[in-house]
């Protein structure tokens, strides 16, 4: 007795057990997480670590490589990049994709405390790392803005409790703010007012460190009281460090406030941000690898109502984007394509049996399959998302398959004169091994999908195990309820009666199964013939594949679009801050453009010629241009605008690499030689920017950054008694806004920060008024023990796998495809002749591609070969019963 035979003398059994699938499945689909794919993130650690003041090749050469170094030691350590700028230097560790992030993050802890030892003592601060790819696009923006207070108040609610508040979010890697307004106290020095009464610039930040003190002060305890000692060493705002006294002269105390400016300022005066056109501080939210944004953001959100009523009426929290809105339309789309398919399918199904009761058995197996592989998924650890959607949408056509072949049997026995029992028990029987062979060879087609490995085989992944969830699901209906609804559902020759419709029809089919009859005795007459059409059509498949672009992932439109904004090296914040707002004007004018955020220099000191905009485009319905048409229609309007360039980009859905570009892919170039790897980037990077296959060609390469390179003359200040560290103390003070001091509140901690006035700031030859107290107490000139050159150096210094490195980017120009620029990229780099100890590789989703296509036609093998191996063990299955 088979499977098949239970179920039909059991109904009640049978009917409990499919009611079953569907009530875990209900339950499953419900628990299941919403996403727009397959978690198939790189666990991303980066790694930050500032010596403030340190010129972006000592970063380089003294913090970055004892870090990489160690870093390279790590288990499942797949790429290590570090980008070192003025003062920073941010590395970044990408793992293999089945390396847990959080056992990754125990051991880049460890590797950092052993490097401890290695770094700059000046370094007062260690390195610091955060689960999180840089490189990735953030899934939540919030602008908050006000009318009437100062931005500082505006930062202080957005920076200090509404970003912290994210940050404690489950899933949240990181919030980065743009165009902070940190509240600072700034002591601007007159040199000429320190010259003239006999003090030096680093007195002046002794004067401000000593005056604010926050120590422990004790307590006294008697017989009968405790009583704790309170003293008032702190000063709170810029009155108090004015009157805070520095020397004295001729008996009479000289106040900070004779020498300098104290006013209260801002952290960073050269960091400004804007949404939609008014000063604005814009959070964006970035979730960590590997966690359902969807999910994240839900929570996100369910913070901001509680917020909101913490806020002054006159601040405005406003939602500028939230990529949760467009994950959830694309899903709920496919959702809605796989009913439209179901009942297509079940409309087919019925125009070719005619048979309502003979229509509904079979399509009891769809509702089923699908419901029941939820379960499944759920036991996996899947999620609704369009890849496993589209499964389920694919295997539709395919779950009721076995169920018709089973009614088909049956139904054949019962227009013999058998009773609907009877055809029951010999047409499942007959049939039931064609079923289970049937359903194995269906899924023998996506095995080798489960042993692909990288990036495609994740996303793939789900997407094949979800089709042979279903498949397994609609063969045990087939062997299971199928047979026992036909038992009491199907009609005998003895009391079918069919409609008139039903002989119309049959006339249209008897004609097509005539015109399919005379094809094949015509087919069978010409064996040769149709057996060269045979090999004429895999020669034309092969030739279309060939010709075929091709890509990695398509172009989606989810309404946003990201644009980096660069002008020359040596344009000053004020310039740029001007420049940023004429291209914010063309963006605003875009009547595709909903809404958008701009900042200028939020990525440090010597980000002052570089900017970011985010814009949210308005719904799809209510414009009829893409987001890649809308980029194509700004890149024509800013191209004529002076002083500033603009790279534009539509973030993919998946960012591979943890390198951040300005455009899309990447070609990196590795050197030990440094001078031979800048010349050679150079040449490639001519060469690409003549291509029209390319746009938006640059690189990460600034080799030519205006400088004043102070030359100490080491005798001579031995001889006046003066160190190169008095020399570079005085010059980070006077023009490295360095922090001398800290105001602690209740709820935060402010700097302080000395610098010259910004009158003093202009030109090199302001350095000449900077004096410097010797040992044997005398001023002594700057420009008495040094010298003053015009020099040019790096911007960034960047290294890819411990090497020095340049990244090419570049997006591809319409009607070009990812393949094409890959192989053209390939052939210039041969026509350049480029020195053999050069190499270069494409990095992020270029290199993806490469790496997929060559997976994909190791698994075009392998499935032919399973498929092969599957019909030769179940040939005698498939002969059918008839």
């Amino acid at each position: 007795m088979n499977i098949s035979e239970v179920c039909i003398r059991r109904p009640v059994m049978t009917s409990l057990l499919m009611l079953a699938l569907l009530v875990f499945g209900s339950i499953a689909y419900v628990a299941l997480p919403v996403s727009e794919l397959p978690t198939v993130d790189f666990p991303t650690i980066s790694v930050n670590a500032s010596l403030p003041g340190a010129d972006p090749e000592t970063m380089a050469s003294a913090v970055a490589t004892p870090l990489e170094n160690e870093f390279s030691t790590i288990q499942g350590l797949d790429s290590i990049t570090s980008t070192n700028t003025l003062g920073r230097t941010r590395i970044t560790l990408q793992f293999a994709l089945d390396r847990d992030i959080d056992a990754a993050a125990q051991d880049v802890q460890v590797a950092i405390s052993s490097t401890l030892r290695k770094l700059p003592d000046e370094m007062t601060d260690p390195p610091t790392f955060r689960k999180v790819n840089p490189a990735d696009a953030s899934i939540l923006y919030l602008a908050l803005s006000s009318s009437t207070l100062p931005l500082t108040t505006v930062n202080e609610y957005a920076e200090t409790i509404l970003a912290r508040r994210l940050s404690t979010v489950s899933g949240v890697a990181q919030v980065n703010v743009f165009g902070s307004q940190k509240f600072a106290v700034r002591i601007q020095v007159d040199p000429d007012a320190l010259a003239t009464r006999g003090i030096g610039i680093d007195e002046v930040a002794a004067a401000a460190r000593a005056g604010n003190v926050n120590q422990p002060t004790g307590s006294l305890s008697g017989p009968h009281q405790t009583l704790t000692i309170r003293a008032s060493g702190k000063l709170m705002d810029a009155d108090a460090f004015a009157q805070q006294i520095v020397a004295y002269r001729e008996g009479a105390p000289v106040r900070l406030g004779d020498v300098a400016t104290v006013i209260g300022s801002v952290e960073n005066n050269k960091n400004a941000g804007w949404y939609n056109n008014a000063r604005a501080v814009v959070l964006a939210v970035q979730r960590q690898p590997g966690t359902n944004t969807v999910r994240v953001v839900d929570a996100l959100m369910r913070e901001l109502p509680a917020f909101r009523a913490q806020l002054p009426g006159s601040v405005e929290l406003d939602v500028l984007y939230d990529r949760s809105e467009t994950i959830r339309e694309s899903v709920a789309d496919v959702q809605f394509t796989l009913m439209l398919a179901a009942g297509l399918v079940v409309l087919v199904i019925f125009l070719f049996l005619r048979n309502l009761p003979a229509t509904i058995i079979p399509s009891l197996a769809l509702p089923i399959s699908v419901v029941g592989a939820f379960g499944g998924m759920h036991l996996f650890g899947f999620s609704l998302d369009n890849l496993s959607l589209m499964a389920l949408t694919l295997s539709v056509g395919f779950v009721v398959d076995d169920a018709i072949v089973m009614l088909e049997n049956i139904v054949r026995h019962a227009e013999r004169g058998e009773t609907r029992r009877e055809a029951a028990f010999k047409g499942a029987r007959e049939i039931s091994f064609t079923i289970i062979s049937m359903t194995l060879s269906l899924a023998a087609v996506f095995i080798p999908v489960l042993f692909m490995g990288g990036i495609l085989g994740r996303l793939l992944n789900e997407f094949a195990i979800t089709i042979v969830l279903a498949i397994f699901v609609s063969g045990f209906v087939s062997l299971t309820l199928t047979p026992m609804l036909c038992s009491r559902m199907i009609g005998t020759s003895k009391t079918a009666h069919h409609s008139r419709a039903y002989w119309v029809t049959q006339k249209g089919f008897d004609l097509m199964l005539a015109a399919y009859a005379a094809s094949l005795r015509w087919c069978l007459g010409h064996r040769r013939t149709v057996f060269v059409t045979f090999l004429l059509t895999i020669v034309g498949a092969g030739y279309l594949y060939v010709i075929i672009p091709k890509g990695f992932l398509p172009s989606e439109d989810t309404g946003r679009i990201i644009a980096y904004t660069e002008a020359a090296t040596d344009i000053s914040f004020d310039a740029m801050v001007r420049n940023q707002q004429q291209a914010a004007a063309i963006v605003a004018n875009n009547p595709n453009v909903a809404a958008f955020m701009s900042s200028v220099g939020a990525g440090g000191p010597r980000s002052g010629n570089s900017g970011t905009m985010f814009l949210t485009l308005k719904p799809r319905e209510e414009r009829d241009r893409s987001a890649d048409e809308i980029i194509q229609d700004l890149r024509r309007q800013l191209a004529g605008l002076p002083g500033i360039n603009l790279f534009l980009q539509n973030p993919p859905s998946i960012r591979i690499g943890g390198r951040l570009s300005k455009s899309q892919y990447q070609y990196t170039l590795q050197d030990l030689d440094q001078d031979q790897l800048y010349q050679s980037a150079a040449r490639l990077l001519e060469a690409l920017s003549r291509e029209p296959r390319f746009q938006g060609v640059t690189s990460d390469m600034d080799i030519t950054t205006p400088s004043l390179d102070v030359h100490i003359d080491r005798n001579k200040a031995a001889v006046l008694g003066v160190t190169p560290a008095q020399i570079e103390t005085a010059l980070g003070s006077a023009y490295g806004a360095r922090q001398v001091s800290t105001i602690y509140t209740a709820s935060n901690q402010y700097a302080v920060i000395i610098e010259v006035q910004p009158a003093y700031q202009t030109d090199a030859s302001a350095l000449s008024r900077l004096h410097i107290r010797s040992g044997n107490g005398v001023l002594v000139p700057l420009t008495a023990v040094t010298t003053v050159r015009h020099g040019s150096g790096p911007l960034a210094v960047n290294h890819q796998g411990q090497l020095p490195s340049v990244t090419v980017s570049f997006d591809l120009a319409p009607g070009t495809s990812l393949g094409e620029a890959v192989d053209r990229i390939v052939e210039v780099t041969r026509e350049l002749k480029l020195p053999a100890t050069l190499s270069g590789s494409f990095q992020g989703t270029a290199q993806a591609f490469q790496d997929s296509f060559r997976g994909l036609g190791i698994l075009v093998v392998m499935a032919i070969l399973v498929v092969y191996i599957v019909l030769g063990v179940l040939n005698e299955s498939y002969v059918h019963p008839l």
